[in-house]
């Protein structure tokens, strides 16, 4: 019984120092805001005291386009995931895009909730501040969600859709990036908003990207920095805690926008499979799919994933 004892202890203690040495080399401060500011804010953000939060944005380009190109970006990323695609856009176009609640410099909702429904009346109510009344309304991943669900509930506001590699289809995932397995399993996800290696957002950004050559240092610094702002990562833990009517997608049925689809053939999240399902939902829509590109083409593959958004804008 005492050897037990004595055991039980010594595992104890082996168990305390691996915390602690996790801790220690894992471990991680919330960045100040201003302080990411100064490395992810630029002469062309601007920030907007909306719904009680500071929301980070850009608008850019052509300011007399009365229906600018409004740009969502995914899960855990930001607007910079779409700097090429601005780049080439501006130079005829308006361009707007932002930091989504819960991500980048925006931090999260005051509530605390993720849900479709909720993202959709903040994208109302920032649309409206800027006093856009009708836009080109493209999306990433969970930002395709939000663009199709605002663009059911809005029609007047949206004249064209862009959906790339949206999400919204039940998921049949082929591969999952850790951080999000991460995010829901109990006890790990509460570890999570203290202790956030590196590696573990390196490895989720490779997850997304068919070519790893191209999750280049400072990409992998950008989604690395952002994840620690200020209440980003208990909002990233909260978002995969909310439970959508899945469903929903019976509705894309109504959509009557003009919608392209754009899928990377190489998207392990969201296999190509799901692209073919919106095609065949939304009446009005034509599907291009991107050879040797993953989850967010726009970031992988600007120049390929832009060609079709081009042709798309022009027709």
């Amino acid at each position: 019984m005492k050897n037990l004892i004595k055991g039980l202890k010594l595992i104890s203690i082996v168990v305390l120092l691996l915390i602690i040495a996790i801790m220690i080399f894992f471990g991680h401060r919330d960045i100040p805001v201003d302080e990411l500011k100064s490395k992810y804010a630029n002469s062309e953000s601007s920030f907007i005291a909306l719904d009680g939060m500071n929301v980070h944005f850009r608008d850019e380009g052509n300011s007399n386009d009365s229906i600018p190109i409004v740009l969502l970006h995914g899960t855990a990323s930001s607007l910079h995931t779409f700097d090429a695609w601005t780049n080439e856009l501006k130079k005829t176009n308006r361009v707007v895009r932002m930091d989504l609640p819960a991500y980048g410099l925006t931090g999260p909702f005051p509530d605390g909730q993720y849900s479709i429904a909720h993202y959709s009346e903040f994208l109302k109510d920032f649309l409206s501040a800027l006093k856009i009344k009708q836009c080109v309304l493209a999306g990433n991943s969970l930002g395709g969600e939000i663009a199709w669900n605002f663009a059911l509930e809005q029609p007047e506001m949206v004249e064209k859709l862009i959906l790339i590699d949206a999400a919204g289809f039940p998921l049949n995932s082929k591969s999952v990036p850790i951080a999000f397995k991460v995010a829901k399993i109990p006890v790990l996800k509460n570890l999570f908003t203290y202790i956030t290696p590196r590696f573990l957002v390196k490895s989720s950004v490779e997850n997304v990207f068919f070519d790893k050559s191209k999750v280049t240092h400072v990409l992998v610094d950008r989604y690395f920095d952002l994840t620690l702002r200020a209440g980003n990562r208990q909002a990233f833990v909260d978002r995969f805690k909310i439970s959508e009517d899945k469903n929903t997608y019976e509705n894309l049925k109504k959509i009557q926008q003009p919608t392209l689809i754009i899928w990377g053939s190489e998207d392990l999240l969201i296999p190509v499979e799901n692209a073919y399902k919106f095609q065949e939902s939304i009446p009005n829509s034509k599907l291009v799919i991107l050879e040797n590109s993953g989850h967010t083409p726009m970031e992988e593959s600007p120049s390929e994933s832009l060609k079709p958004v081009l042709k798309f804008l022009k027709n």
